[in-house]
Formats: structure tokens, sequence, C-alpha cells
């Protein structure tokens, strides 16, 4: 986890229903007694479970021992590989104006967007995640990057790639490839070469909404074969992640999401965090639960960290996940904030 967690912090919790997570790379430098040290205030805090972006079985093992599930947090339709890249160029999604992600990435060099249409994509993504959900040290699966690449970037991030997006430009669009391009004219009868204004056609937007929905659909029945909960990293709202890379998670079934509402990212200050999660809370109906993500870099101060973590609970999200410097005065606000905030599901 990145930073220390060395700190004296308060050494109970009193039991309560929020379930915390914490979004981490392990360092393969950290040691056994630096790893039980860290998780086990990590656990008094508040923290429930780790999403371990590499595998590593003494990190996995560590947190487990400290009482912490231990899930396997991977990428799904991103994905980079150059034995992938080299093998299969075919199975990368392709941009309105023809272009492949295999040879012309969008924005930074590792965007390499997979094509969800493709049953060979959907079948190497279900035998990737597999191999993970057998390992017994894996307590679960957390998806990340299940969407289409970003059509539309979050505002803040205009300025770094200096664009205006105003409009879905060509270039990020994605996919109109000829696998695409014959199932949607088999399931809605049109081709989608002939319409004008593709970017502004419902019924292609709806299309590619069910491709990730199918995918995310598939690599469920996965997890629960082995009896491991499946969740997701997402955009922040419904209708963020709709407009912006063709998310549709409210129309998943798994077992929990964690919205990424990076107030920074869109120029909003810390009290949008109430607002996003009531919205994602509100379009879920109590299907499953909603963690909402917080990007640490974004809070000024540890009063504002514990502002934002309130304002997620008190509008229903069943916990927090963090994504960044995890700290003592992170872990101090997030143990007052849940203590602040009565449980109410």
């Amino acid at each position: 986890m990145p930073g220390s967690v060395e700190a004296a912090l308060p050494t109970s919790i009193p039991p309560t229903q929020w379930k915390h997570w914490v979004w981490t790379n392990p360092d393969l430098k950290d040691t056994k007694p630096q790893l039980a040290e860290r998780y086990r205030r990590c656990y008094e805090a508040g923290i429930r479970g780790m999403f371990f972006e590499s595998d590593s079985e003494l990190h996995f093992r560590a947190a487990k021992a400290q009482k912490l599930e231990a899930h396997r947090w991977i990428w799904t339709m991103n994905r980079g590989e150059k034995t992938l890249l080299a093998a299969h160029p075919e199975w990368y999604a392709v941009n309105r104006k023809g272009e492949s992600c295999a040879t012309h990435p969008p924005y930074v060099d590792y965007y390499r967007w997979l094509c969800p249409s493709r049953e060979e994509v959907k079948q190497y993504l279900a035998n990737d995640y597999a191999t993970a959900l057998k390992k017994d040290y894996v307590d679960g699966v957390h998806l990340d990057y299940v969407r289409f690449c970003d059509v539309i970037l979050p505002v803040n991030l205009w300025d770094t790639y200096k664009i205006v997006q105003t409009s879905e430009l060509p270039e990020y669009d994605f996919c109109y490839c000829s696998v695409c391009k014959a199932a949607y004219k088999t399931e809605h009868g049109l081709d989608i070469d002939s319409v004008q204004f593709p970017e502004a056609s419902p019924s292609w937007r709806l299309f590619r909404y069910q491709r990730v929905n199918r995918v995310v659909e598939q690599l469920m029945k996965v997890a629960q074969s082995y009896g491991k909960p499946l969740t997701a990293a997402v955009f922040p709202t419904p209708d963020i992640a709709h407009r912006n890379v063709k998310q549709d998670w409210v129309n998943w079934n798994i077992s929990g999401v964690c919205p990424m509402i990076y107030h920074g990212f869109y120029k909003e200050n810390v009290a949008w965090i109430g607002q996003a999660v009531a919205e994602g809370v509100g379009a879920l109906r109590g299907k499953f639960p909603l963690y909402a993500g917080l990007f640490l870099p974004d809070f000024k101060a540890e009063t504002e960290v514990q502002q934002g973590i309130e304002l997620a609970l008190r509008n229903g999200a069943a916990g927090v996940s963090l994504f960044g410097e995890v700290s003592p005065a992170t872990l101090r606000a997030l143990k007052t904030a849940s203590l602040k905030v009565l449980p109410t599901h």
C-alpha cells in the first residue's frame, strides 16, 4: 500500500456494517512483519478488504492473517500484453475512423482496448480470471477497465491532452470493427455505416452497453463457479458511466461496485461525493452494495477526507474504497467518519 500506516491509532472499533476497501499495488520489498503491522492497523481503522493489482501471495496471506479479505484486481477490456497484441491484433477495438487500438492507441500507449463482441475475447478473459480465482489465497476478483475507451474524458484531463471533448470525436468512439457491425445489424436491422450520426444513435449506444454487460455476465459466472465474489471499479455515476465510457453498471448482477467518485477529476468539490453516491444508490435500488471510491490526492486535509467519507456513508454507501497514500491521518479520518455515521442498511 502506498505510504505508511505505522503511527499509533486507537486499537479497536465497534462492530458496524460498514465495509471499507483499499486499492493497492503490492510492493515486493515489504516484509512479513511490516505487512502484519500495516494490515492490523488497517483492520482496526475499519478496512475489511484489499484490492491487489498484482499477484503477491505474501501480501494476500498477510492481509488474510489480519482478517482482511484479499481480492485480485485485474484489468479487463484494456489489455496491452505484448504477447496478446502480437498474436491477436484482430481482437482489438476499432474507432469510428477505422483505426485499431492495436496500432493506434488513443490518448496513451497503454490504452489497448479489446472488442467485447468477440467470443474469443470473452473466453480469453474468462480463462484469465479463472487462473486467479482458483488460487486458495484469493478471496475474490475485482474488475477494472470493464468498459469502452473514454469517448469523453473527465474535464480536468482536457488540458492534459490538449483536447476539448464537448462532442464525441471519431478517434475516441469505439467499437466499429466488422464483428460489432455485423452483430448490430443482426440485432437491430441497421447498417451502422449508413447512419449519418452514429454517435447519436440510441440503439447503437444500447448495443454497446449490452456488449460489455455480457462480458461481465460471463465473468460473474466464472466467479460463481469458484464460490467467490466479483466486484468492479466503475465510473462515478450511472449517467457519467453511460455518457463517458458506455458503461451500464446499474444493470450488472455482481457482488458490488466501487464507483470512482474522484471529485477533482470533474472539477467538483467534496460535497459532490454525497450527490454521486445518492445517484448510484438510488439507481441500484438495493441490487448490490456500492462502495464509494475516493481519490486521496484530491483531498486537501484530513478533515476533507473525513467529510468525504461521511457524505458517502450518509447517502447510502456500504463503505468506501481508497486510492492513494493511506496514511495514519487517512485511517484516523476513516475511523472517525465511520463512528459518526450510524449504519442504516
